[in-house]
């Protein structure tokens, strides 16, 4: 509040604002801010630089000569207005009006004045100041009435770009309408350009994430196949060396890491990239990156041993099961993860190993189904490999035992391939979810 008038500021914005308050005595760092105001999603540093002016814009501070929060070099911010009354919550707290500003323009003349930055065009490069002018001025127009900057913009030369910053940047405005992209003139290019504009904030977080998922992958590859070796080597009727725990391992890290950096790619493009419809993304890009992967590995694998030992491998999974598993995934991430407003969700504690379960879990059904109905999925797939090899030393026989089978059948593939997809699912969540220091 500002006397009687209220300045409408998004929750995040708000707390950040509060703790800089609440902190005035201390210059914040910005790791400490990301920590306390967004610590449940990962955002880029243009996040906090924007949320800082817009701020400011709504205290009417001038950062040149700040009467509110300072910038300290290479640290954070500090509040530094003096005059600062803390009262109990049931009182109304007075916040020092600044210098009043001159009468405001026409508003026609305040949307035509904002619509000429978002449709200058960028020239030789997007400078961080012209970026800032531009969602400056597409804060500007939400904030004088969506439809109408829509309306006044129509058709004009340059519109795809001024709707993709309108899009990217209703998030950040309290009560700003709808801007749709598709149906709209240009939809196409200005999805493309809202693309690039999201992606280049935030493609050192989404490369961060995806490396992690690949890890997260692998390392539950890795438990997996150990634990799987231990049981063929020490289950009953079992012929095998000691050396099989440490293969299965191996084996079961690159199978890991190679599915889990397909569906993780998929998964942090679509949380970099899309924001209104984050599961549905979630669960098709998550397809895509699996059913990609799938593909790739199935291939390297055909290749291999065809080309080595003349044997075909086309009935080992491939992109089939890895769009399946990748979907699957996808869509327990996202109901694990729901985020309204998008972004890259990042729960930590109790909270980061229930979404990892939950997708674990959602991974497991989707093996379970690909599993029961004859798919191969990674362990089943090494199962057929090793059968037609004569005289191969690794046999499934005695899982297949411990579950009351002579030899490895339905039962065995559906208990197998369920763990497996608890297993992949759990580590590349938990992976993804890891928080960028």
């Amino acid at each position: 509040m500002r006397g009687s008038t209220e300045l409408p500021l998004i929750p995040r914005y708000f707390d950040l604002l509060v703790l800089l308050v609440e902190r005035r005595q201390d210059a914040v760092h910005r790791r400490e801010i990301f920590d306390a105001v967004w610590s449940d999603v990962v955002v880029s540093d243009s996040a906090l630089t924007q949320a800082i002016r817009t701020i400011r814009r709504a205290l009417g501070d001038d950062p040149r000569e700040p009467q509110f929060i300072r910038t300290v070099s290479r640290h954070g911010y500090r509040f530094v207005c003096a005059d600062t009354v803390e009262e109990p919550d049931e009182a109304q707290a007075v916040v020092p009006a600044p210098v009043p500003a001159p009468p405001a323009a026409p508003q026609a003349d305040r949307i035509e004045a904002a619509l000429s930055v978002l449709l200058r065009e960028p020239g030789g490069g997007e400078d961080e100041d012209n970026a800032a002018a531009r969602r400056d001025a597409a804060e500007t127009l939400h904030q004088l009435g969506t439809a109408e900057a829509l309306a006044a913009l129509d058709a004009r030369p340059g519109h795809e770009r001024a709707r993709a910053h309108l899009r990217d940047s209703r998030w950040d405005v309290p009560g700003a309408a709808p801007v749709p992209l598709v149906g709209a003139p240009g939809g196409p290019r200005a999805i493309a350009i809202l693309f690039g504009l999201r992606l280049r904030r935030a493609r050192r977080l989404a490369g961060e994430r995806w490396f992690k998922a690949a890890v997260g992958g692998a390392l539950a590859g890795l438990v997996a196949g150990v634990l799987g070796g231990t049981v063929l080597w020490l289950g009953p009727g079992s012929h095998m060396t000691p050396t099989v725990p440490i293969v299965m391992g191996l084996l079961g890290m690159a199978v890991g890491g190679a599915g889990a950096a397909g569906v993780g790619a998929g998964l942090a493009a679509a949380e970099v990239l899309v924001r209104s419809w984050r599961r549905t993304s979630l669960a098709v890009l998550g397809a895509l990156g699996g059913a990609l992967a799938g593909a790739l590995s199935h291939l390297f694998a055909q290749w291999t041993i065809q080309g080595l030992f003349g044997r075909d491998m086309s009935p080992i999974g491939g992109s089939f099961e890895g769009l399946v598993m990748g979907g699957a995934i996808g869509l327990g991430y996202a109901l694990a993860t729901p985020r309204p407003e998008g972004g890259m969700a990042t729960p930590t504690g109790w909270a980061r190993v229930r979404v990892a379960l939950v997708t674990g879990v959602a991974g497991a059904v989707a093996a379970l189904a690909l599993a029961a109905t004859g798919s191969q999925l990674g362990a089943m797939s090494l199962d057929f490999m090793a059968r037609s090899f004569p005289g191969s030393q690794v046999s499934f026989e005695p899982i297949a035992r411990l579950l009351g089978e002579s030899a490895p059948g339905w039962l065995t593939r559906v208990a197998i391939g369920t763990g497996e997809g608890l297993a992949f699912g759990s580590g590349l969540a938990f992976g993804l979810t890891h928080r960028p220091r």
